[in-house]
């Protein structure tokens, strides 16, 4: 009996378009991951639906614009925060839901960032086990903003249970490796999805001696590294264990770099927290030995919202009826198949709750201001064609309207959102005093 391929998804944090060698980095050292590009696929038009962490993250696992599932943002920010009473929807089905129905063991390690009260954990989304900080590292008591935004103590959790304050961030991505092959090694004899989010690279940084004695870049050019490294853990793993040809790795980021401290998202414009292509496109390799052609690229745009009805389709699943998703099946892009196009007619870029910018084929409008952008020969947004294309800039606002009417716009409700999940009485999983876990 043929057995459903093994998914591996790597989801970095903050890290920027040319911030790996293979999209153009000259200051970072990516030699695994330039080698698992060279072994597999670049996606170079793909998208994340937000250019923020929660919102971003409730698209890759369910398939939907954070709007429809009402994480748009959170609470007080653009994010959700310790102790907030949102989270992902109990009832909301996620990619492991759909992998865990097909007979896969399903693991998260890392950041999770979509609610951390227990109606909201990964344990409770169709994940078997986890083991990470289940929001962004910065959230900490020894944040300089800590007083006036009530963080506590940073906490590491296994399934549903603090393990640790305040661990030490220059290891965790160590022990984030390790617990990750540590679950592969478990599971090498049935179909695995294994979900790693890391905490790189958000701020603040931590990176080991080991990566930063050899950096060109700082300690930011150390974590991209540290990241690398952590990828030819995997990889070699899979190998070892002779798991290599029947094991599809995704690799990407779940927005635009910050810009700062080293970060790039070169050639294009923008970071994180805008809708220029430098805060919702992100670097993308996949990686399956004998199923996706070696050395391949796909130009044709893509996103995380692609991926549950994708893995769905891979495993034998079945992507869910009763609901919108808006991600579509690419396996044709993946593998790379002849004349195949995105599934996509228009990708709309939302900031919050707000439309802020739509693209059909080429062409990217930015609403509010009006501007045109031909894509393919201006990734980095440079050039208004606009006043010499009315037409389409005409067809661009008729797509956006269409967003707006189901997807909402600021105040404006759209028709076919679904409620965030909600607790009446949150609480904190740390204290600001130590407190013993056993």
């Amino acid at each position: 009996m043929k057995r459903s391929p093994n998914v591996i998804i790597i989801f970095c944090d903050d890290l920027g378009y040319g911030d790996i060698g293979c999209f153009g980095s000259e200051a970072n050292s990516t030699p695994r991951l330039d080698q698992m590009a060279a072994e597999g696929v670049r996606f170079t038009d793909f998208y994340v639906s937000s250019p923020v962490c929660s919102p971003s993250r409730a698209s890759l696992m369910t398939g939907c614009y954070s709007q429809r599932v009402g994480l748009a943002e959170g609470i007080t920010t653009r994010v959700l925060r310790p102790g907030d009473p949102i989270g992902l929807n109990p009832d909301e089905i996620t990619i492991a839901d759909v992998l865990k129905k097909q007979g896969y063991a399903t693991h998260c390690t890392g950041k999770w960032h979509l609610g951390d009260q227990p109606a909201f954990l990964p344990t409770r989304h169709g994940f078997d086990s986890y083991f990470g900080i289940p929001y962004s590292n910065d959230m900490a008591d020894d944040h300089p903003m800590a007083e006036r935004f009530g963080f506590p103590p940073l906490p590491l959790m296994t399934d549903e249970r603090v393990v640790e304050q305040r661990p030490d961030q220059s290891t965790i991505t160590y022990r984030y490796t390790e617990d990750a092959v540590n679950f592969i090694r478990e599971h090498r004899d049935q179909p695995f999805f294994l979900y790693f989010a890391h905490l790189y690279v958000h701020v603040p940084l931590y990176a080991p001696e080991e990566f930063l004695s050899k950096s060109r870049n700082g300690v930011y050019g150390a974590s991209v590294e540290f990241i690398d490294w952590s990828t030819g853990r995997i990889l070699d793993t899979l190998r070892e264990l002779g798991l290599d040809g029947n094991t599809l790795v995704l690799f990407t980021s779940d927005n635009g770099a910050t810009s700062r401290d080293g970060s790039s998202n070169a050639p294009l414009r923008g970071r994180k927290t805008t809708t220029w292509e430098g805060g919702m496109r992100v670097p993308c390799i996949a990686r399956w030995p004998g199923k996706i052609p070696a050395g391949s690229t796909c130009t044709q745009l893509a996103t995380t919202m692609d991926l549950m009805p994708t893995l769905a389709r891979l495993s034998g699943g079945d992507v869910p009826s009763d609901r919108r998703i808006d991600g579509a099946d690419i396996t044709p892009l993946l593998f790379g198949e002849k004349d195949a196009t995105t599934p996509h007619e228009a990708f709309f870029y939302y900031n919050g709750r707000h439309l802020e910018a739509v693209r059909h084929d080429r062409w990217k409008l930015h609403l509010k201001e009006s501007l045109l952008y031909d894509l393919r020969t201006d990734v980095g947004e440079n050039h208004d064609l606009a006043s010499k294309h009315p037409d389409v800039v005409a067809h661009l606002r008729t797509l956006a309207q269409r967003g707006v009417e189901d997807l909402g716009d600021g105040e404006r409700v759209g028709r076919n959102l679904r409620p965030c999940g909600r607790v009446n009485h949150p609480v904190r999983l740390t204290l600001a005093d130590d407190a013993h876990y056993d």
